[in-house]
């Protein structure tokens, strides 16, 4: 409802055991709330909001519920896996919503006022603080008239929680452009009598803004998924599937890489749709070779085993003057920096994710009786730059530069990528000064884990927070924790897990049948949403599935290995089975599973197969093929 429709309610009853009720009125409209008692760990509120149309005539307005906190000039806020705190840094160069106080630049995408569709969020739900304490409001997908919607906003020097039923999206509808869309505001027709009511969940929060992650397992424990299988295929035809996939459709002899992305429709676009590029790792390279190679290992696959060593080989011997991998090798150029704009800039989570699956396979072949020398002499040469350019107060670099070595950014966290790399290279090539190194980053972003937010790892998006962050501090304080052995790390790793779970999806978006995904039935809970400038569901998440599972073990707590599980049966969809599927090839999987209306319409796949979304599923299958709480039934 407007603002001149508005029906304030202050609560007017509390009952022995805490539950309340309140009512107003305004011309058109009277509204209930109905509060019961707290109930359950995270001290959810089961909140029935009722409306009543007293209007004469018919009348187009949206529903809004609203919970406003105390006075603050700096509020706090968490949509889960949409917006995080101010949600852009002042010195981001990639354009998306951004939270400020006090005014309002649509071109820039800031405002102290901010409304979505649910669809967006990983769980449907608003958390505001103000620093006395917070509140969450939690709703669903699908409510009162379709398409529900969270907002929030500063409105009177107060925070203010917010549902909408319909939906709204404003001041601007965020496609995934940079140049903003009008506002999507969406109405109902009342009709005079008519009643209409919703359940909401209202969790009061103390003033540690971690405790979001009590809420969101409430929510999680709540949803129940739907009836039937998840997965398409089990762990082990998967892992046959991509295997096949990754070295048909994206492996090319000379020189040996792993093609970025490989087109579904062949016909039409032939090579020409195939992005004749690889990165060292992040989009491709290291990682995916390293999955290869244990696949080929494992199944005496002679020739997966000389596809993916040739591409590893390739990456360790084309070193940059500096003495760090190249961040990518395109066929036009040949070996260069990646995607940013300054050549000589290589990003430090492209390094190090490379260095450390560069490592874990020089381990494995030389267990198996193979030496690489060449591989190991790759790693080290990458570590000791990190060691050697490493900051006085522990602080690894976010960039470096491809001719020296030196550091050209220390902005973000992509720096957090060399801690495992160094963690597990001081035991597997026995240099303790590695592990010193490790020890000392982690305590320096640890600092960025304790404020929930964790920023900068993809190229893409430069400065953004992204489920990346995430994954790369669960393998970076996993890996510390295990070879070192203090307790502070496991508790580092515990937080930075939770929120990396904030990107993940709690419940199954709901797809017009009309649609791909739709069609074929896709279950979007254990899917991590990319980005709040990336909006769409990514396999990424599957990087730290062993990780995360051994966290599970070490901490005993199975809301982790629970999530592991979700996030392998989720990706283990829309692998293609057969040519055709999906209007896909044998062994392809999409980048992009679009559920909300960002970049494309709601529903749709991004029709390529990339080479990390292939990898990415083979390395976490040869994982759980090892791990026996992933087990197959």
């Amino acid at each position: 409802m407007g603002p001149a429709e508005a029906v304030p309610v202050e609560r007017s009853a509390i009952n022995n055991d805490e539950s309340w009720w309140a009512e107003g009125a305004s011309p058109s409209f009277r509204a209930r709330v109905d509060a019961a008692a707290p109930a359950g760990p995270a001290g959810r509120r089961q909140v029935r909001l009722s409306v009543t149309c007293t209007a004469r005539s018919p009348v187009d307005a949206g529903l809004r519920f609203e919970l406003r906190l105390g006075p603050t000039d700096e509020p706090s806020w968490l949509v889960p896996g949409c917006f995080y705190g101010e949600n852009r840094p002042e010195g981001c160069a990639r354009r998306y919503p951004r939270f400020v106080t006090g005014r309002s630049d649509l071109a820039a995408m800031e405002s102290d006022e901010w409304a979505f569709r649910s669809d967006r969020a990983a769980t449907p739900a608003v958390f505001g603080w103000d620093g006395q304490g917070g509140a969450a409001l939690v709703t669903c997908e699908q409510a009162l008239f379709g398409d529900s919607g969270i907002g929030l906003a500063h409105e009177a020097g107060r925070p203010a929680l917010r549902l909408h039923f319909p939906y709204r999206e404003e001041p601007l509808q965020y496609d995934g452009s940079e140049e903003p869309a009008p506002p999507d505001v969406r109405t109902h027709r009342w009709w005079p009598g008519e009643t209409v009511s919703t359940e909401i969940g209202l969790y009061l929060l103390g003033p540690d803004r971690h405790s979001y992650t009590d809420v969101l397992r409430d929510v999680h424990s709540r949803e129940v998924p739907a009836a039937g299988e998840v997965p398409w295929v089990s762990g082990e035809h998967a892992a046959d599937l991509a295997a096949w996939g990754l070295h048909r459709w994206h492996y090319r002899s000379d020189p040996p890489v792993l093609l970025e992305t490989a087109a579904f429709d062949r016909e039409a676009l032939g090579e020409r749709g195939d992005r004749k590029a690889m990165h060292v790792s992040w989009v491709s390279g290291a990682p995916y070779a390293y999955a290869l190679l244990r696949h080929g290992r494992r199944r005496g696959a002679e020739r997966y085993v000389a596809a993916a060593a040739s591409v590893l080989d390739h990456i360790a011997e084309n070193l940059a003057p500096g003495g760090t991998f190249w961040g990518q090798w395109t066929a036009s150029e040949g070996w260069r920096n990646g995607w940013h704009p300054d050549r000589s800039r290589l990003h430090a989570r492209t390094l190090g994710d490379a260095t450390l699956f560069l490592l874990r396979a020089a381990v494995d072949e030389a267990a198996a009786g193979q030496e690489r020398p060449a591989w190991e002499a790759a790693v080290r040469s990458n570590l000791d730059v990190a060691c050697r350019t490493r900051r006085r107060d522990g602080a690894l670099g976010a960039a470096h530069h491809a001719q020296t070595g030196e550091v050209l950014s220390w902005e973000g966290t992509a720096g957090l990528a060399w801690v495992a790399p160094l963690a597990e290279a001081a035991v597997a090539l026995a240099e303790p000064r590695y592990l010193d190194a490790a020890r000392r980053a982690g305590s320096y972003f640890g600092r960025f884990v304790e404020a929930e937010f964790l920023y900068g790892a993809p190229e893409d998006v430069d400065l953004a927070p992204t489920s990346e962050d995430g994954y790369v501090a669960v393998v970076a304080y996993v890996a510390l924790h295990e070879r070192d052995g203090a307790a502070k790390w496991l508790a580092t790793a515990r937080r930075a897990a939770d929120w990396m779970l904030t990107f993940r999806y709690t419940y199954d978006v709901s797809f017009s049948p009309h649609t791909l995904l739709g069609k074929y039935g896709f279950r979007t809970r254990g899917a991590d949403q990319a980005s709040p400038a990336n909006q769409h569901l990514h396999a990424f998440g599957l990087i730290c599935l062993p990780e995360l599972v051994r966290l599970a073990r070490s901490t005993g707590d199975p809301y982790y290995l629970e999530s592991a599980r979700e996030n392998f049966a989720c990706f283990r969809q829309f692998i293609a089975r057969e040519d055709g599927d999906f209007d896909a090839y044998r062994g392809m999987a999409s980048e992009r599973y679009y559920q909300t209306a960002c970049f494309q319409a709601k529903g749709m796949l991004l029709t390529l197969s990339h080479a990390w979304s292939v990898g990415v599923l083979l390395y976490a299958c040869e994982a759980a093929a090892g791990l026996p709480e992933l087990a197959e039934a």
